[in-house]
């Protein structure tokens, strides 16, 4: 596995001895900034959601993202990154994450595009992914892009004080799985605050390799499924930074920042209450 690739979601080979170390609770005031971080996310992809149509390239995507990111006060965190080169990643339809905007990569209808980017505000980050039909695709595509929203969703709805990482992990993949699609197993989503990726790792998938953490009230996680519609294995291209599905086929993906509250959850990157 590539490490520098999967810098932006956590590489799974690590996550059992990562997440044995302290998983960051954040206090009220915290929680606050991440509000504010997280809202600054969910306002650009909403933009970008409703701004792409055929014709644009993915770098005017990342032009407009780092624009209204900076005009929020806050900064890309992407950019930089490990050195990654933009402010968003941008996958269209067989790359599965981390793809690398540019002024070549022009958008067709019929696309199944991945947008995922962060914000660094006051000291804390918010991150969330969408993934965007252009125009009519496919009915599979279509079919991929909602079954993916729904894993998130199914995940986002274990979250509670008390319950595990298992819990979530075991929503998703078992949506995931009844609907005909496989979860990228090469990907993981990840704590999130002062730091773009803490502790923990949040599977998408049963496994032994994961910790059984329990939820506890103040941990802030990016829950993000990665479905395709063929094969779960993925490969990294040459730029050391894309992911490809293996067999070509499509790919969807949706994240969310989600605050663990006693009595349930509270999605920081909610583009619905904005």
């Amino acid at each position: 596995m590539n490490i520098l690739s999967n810098l932006l979601s956590q590489p799974v080979r690590t996550a059992p001895k990562r997440q044995r170390r302290g998983i960051e609770i954040k206090s009220p005031h915290e929680i606050e900034i991440m509000r504010q971080s997280a809202k600054i996310v969910a306002t650009v992809l909403k933009e970008i959601s409703e701004l792409v149509k055929p014709g644009m390239t993915t770098a005017d995507l990342d032009a407009h993202a780092e624009k209204r990111i900076r005009e929020m006060g806050a900064t890309p965190s992407f950019k930089g990154y490990h050195g990654f080169p933009a402010s968003i990643c941008s996958s269209i339809n067989n790359e599965v994450v981390h793809g690398i905007p540019s002024a070549k990569k022009v958008i067709r209808a019929g696309d199944v595009l991945k947008v995922d980017t962060g914000a660094y505000y006051e000291g804390y980050h918010g991150d969330s992914c969408i993934t965007i039909a252009v125009e009519e695709v496919t009915p599979q595509a279509a079919k991929l892009i909602r079954v993916a929203e729904e894993a998130l969703y199914k995940g986002i709805e274990q979250v509670k004080a008390g319950k595990s990482l298992l819990d979530l992990a075991g929503a998703i993949e078992d949506h995931v799985k009844m609907n005909g699609f496989s979860v990228v197993e090469d990907f993981t989503g990840h704590g999130v605050g002062r730091n773009l990726h803490e502790e923990p790792a949040v599977f998408n998938y049963r496994t032994r390799e994961m910790p059984n953490v329990k939820l506890r009230a103040g941990m802030t996680l990016a829950i993000e499924p990665i479905l395709n519609a063929g094969s779960k294995v993925t490969r990294t291209l040459a730029d050391r930074w894309t992911a490809v599905t293996v067999d070509n086929s499509l790919s969807a993906q949706f994240e969310h920042t989600v605050l663990v509250t006693e009595t349930g959850y509270e999605i920081l990157t909610d583009r619905n209450n904005l």
